[in-house]
């Protein structure tokens, strides 16, 4: 190869984009290109799948031409503050220096810092004796936040143009020290654009909502430019294995939806089967790699040796837990609202989950919203009628309303509001700034949390329920109050009454904060499938909440394969995979776990929602202490 090429994946969460990812990655290396796989993803598993420490720095990957490297947003955010300030230090005065460095620890400078480490590897990242990459694979987070990655260059291209011509700043600093920055943004969106060079992958399951996220994405990328991909549909049931009714209703639900996507997608399309184990290591990753590229049995070869699929020796045995319901870990005090958020690794089922408890919480008499943060919401596919950006009832069932958060129009609503109370106040010079700020990419995100926090705050409702983004965006959005609340007043100069409105939104961030930190008030809860990387970026992401005071309650096993269906050897290794993670489950979180079994078909439409909400709460005792040891 003469130029370097760039293979993206992306897909709805919990697909198996990483997989994938990796084992291409694995397959190009052992043909003899030097490769390269980036995670941009903030909840990486890169270094679970290959068994090895990663981090934030290019590493050899114990296969010969591949090396490895996980974007730390926060080490990501230091290098960008340090390259931007770094020769200008010396020229500026003390007093401009320090209004610099305030203005980078502004929120977006973390989103910012971050993209820009993306592109470099797009533009300027060279192997370490100085030649280029053959090949640079790039494991991106799920779908929408993969769409808001790829559209900024053209985002912040346009920003620093638009702000050179007018104040000469932008949210994150002068734009003289920005300009190098906007030609490798104008180079990265062209190479996004040349089908010779980028190439974007989806992966799938044969499932509704995967479907759905895949066509609106791939219209998406359209627009932004990006001209060749291709799907791969991973996750098929082998036919063989179908002999129990349970899993040959799946079979046949699959068959249709994968007719579906060869019939509507003009893309090319490969099948990947799904195997008895997990797909770990390098070995694992051959064998997919093996299948993927036609070098070896695709549909016959799905079965992993499966290992130990025991609990560990030596897990802990903990105290009795009394039993406790489920409704009684998320019912409100008497005449007061309660947020219930739940969150996990993506394609876990959190959507589901929170869909299933809502109804079940509004079925028992609770006035309930539900809502998503999620850019890629699916609420309105699982509930199968339509929710968007205003509240509406959901039809069928009482107490209850639906709502998502609509980026774009929160951002009008955001800017709107932000305009309306500075006039009056400022100068029409000032006037001019503001406006200009408004227009950083860095307003979605700022706007995004101004919008989330309006339904936090919320009190006609006994109970919202908030289906978040995957993990590492949660935890970001839910850090933004700690980032922002250090930048209110940032956008207006100091004025008499700039401080005022610094200090009434500062009360109004301390009181969310209090809020989330409050269990009687909010209520987190994580949705795990029982395999090794949801269950410990779970806990990682627990350990996360706890360290900025917000405690977890309770843990949902999700799509757990009931015992009585696993009647062929395929099932029962898979089965005894999920008995072993549920006991790590309850070894690592020390938490009341309640389990989602696996449904014959997916969960679409109020009657199956129903079905869902009744295995949720069909059991008072939510237990640590259940017989998966």
């Amino acid at each position: 190869m003469n130029d370097t090429k760039y293979i993206f994946f992306s897909g709805k969460g919990g697909v198996g984009k990483t997989t994938m990812a990796c084992a291409t990655a694995v397959h190009y290396a052992d043909a003899g290109y030097r490769t390269l796989i980036v995670t941009t993803d903030p909840a990486s598993n890169l270094s679970d799948v290959f068994e090895t420490a990663i981090g934030h720095r290019v590493r050899p990957l114990g296969v010969g031409n591949l090396y490895g490297m996980e974007i730390d947003p926060d080490r990501a955010t230091e290098e960008y503050k340090e390259r931007t300030l770094g020769p200008v230090r010396a020229a500026m005065p003390e007093s401009v220096m320090k209004v610099m460095e305030e203005q980078f620890q502004s929120p977006c400078t973390t989103e910012i810092a971050s993209f820009d480490r993306f592109v470099d590897f797009m533009t300027e990242e060279k192997h370490a004796d100085g030649s280029s990459w053959d090949v640079i694979v790039f494991d991106t987070a799920p779908t929408g936040h993969t769409l808001r990655l790829l559209a900024l260059p053209v985002d912040w291209s346009r920003h620093i143009e638009e702000s050179a011509a007018g104040s000469g700043n932008t949210c994150i600093g002068p734009v003289a020290s920005l300009q190098e920055n906007k030609k490798k943004y104008d180079e990265a969106t062209t190479l996004l654009g040349d089908p010779t060079r980028t190439e974007f992958i989806f992966v799938l399951q044969p499932e509704q909502t995967s479907i759905y996220e895949t066509a609106r994405s791939s219209n998406e990328l359209r627009e932004i430019g990006v001209q060749k991909t291709r799907l791969i549909v991973n996750g098929i049931l082998p036919e063989e294995v179908c002999d129990h009714p349970f899993f040959r209703s799946r079979y046949e639900m699959q068959q249709k939806h994968i007719a579906r996507i060869t019939r509507e997608f003009d893309v090319p399309v490969a099948l990947m089967y799904q195997r008895n184990g997990e797909i770990t290591g390098v070995a694992g990753l051959h064998n997919i790699a093996a299948g993927l590229f036609g070098n070896g049995p695709v549909r016959a070869d799905y079965d992993l040796s499966v290992g130990d699929a025991a609990p560990r020796p030596g897990a802990h045995e903990y105290k009795e837990l009394d039993p406790t319901s489920l409704l009684e870990q998320i019912r409100p005090e008497k005449g007061r609202s309660k947020a219930v958020f739940f969150t996990g690794k993506g394609g876990v089922g959190k959507t589901v989950v929170s869909c299933a408890v809502a109804v079940a919480l509004a079925n028992r008499g609770f006035r309930t919203l539900l809502l998503t943060t999620d850019p890629a919401s699916h609420i309105g596919q699982v509930l199968d009628q339509p929710v968007d950006d205003g509240i509406r009832a959901v039809t069928g069932v009482g107490n209850l309303d639906a709502v998502m958060i609509d980026q774009e129009q929160a951002v009008i609503e955001y800017k709107e509001r932000i305009l309306a109370d500075a006039r009056g106040k400022y100068s029409a010079d000032m006037l001019v700034a503001v406006r200009e700020e408004l227009e950083s990419p860095c307003t979605e995100e700022m706007a995004a949390f101004d919008k989330f926090m309006w339904y936090v705050e919320r009190d006609e409702y006994d109970m919202v329920i908030f289906d978040t983004a995957p993990t590492g965006h949660t935890l970001r959005l839910l850090e933004l109050p700690f980032d922002y609340s250090d930048q209110v007043g940032m956008m207006v100069a100091t004025t008499d009454s700039s401080s005022e409105v610094k200090s009434a939104t500062r009360k109004r961030f301390a009181k969310i904060i209090e809020q989330m930190k409050d269990p009687q008030r909010s209520a987190f809860a994580f949705v795990v499938y029982p395999e090794s990387t949801p269950v410990i970026e779970a806990w990682r992401a627990k350990e996360d909440l706890a360290a900025a005071g917000i405690p977890t309650q309770f843990v949902v096993a999700n799509q757990v394969l009931d015992p009585a269906n696993c009647t062929n050897d395929y099932f029962k290794a898979r089965r005894a995979m999920h008995e072993k993670y549920l006991a790590e489950i309850n070894d690592r979180f020390e938490l009341p776990v309640v389990v989602m079994p696996l449904f014959e078909t997916e969960i679409r439409g109020l009657d199956m929602v129903t079905r869902a909400a009744d295995a949720l709460f069909q059991d008072i005792s939510v237990q640590l202490n259940r017989s998966y040891r």
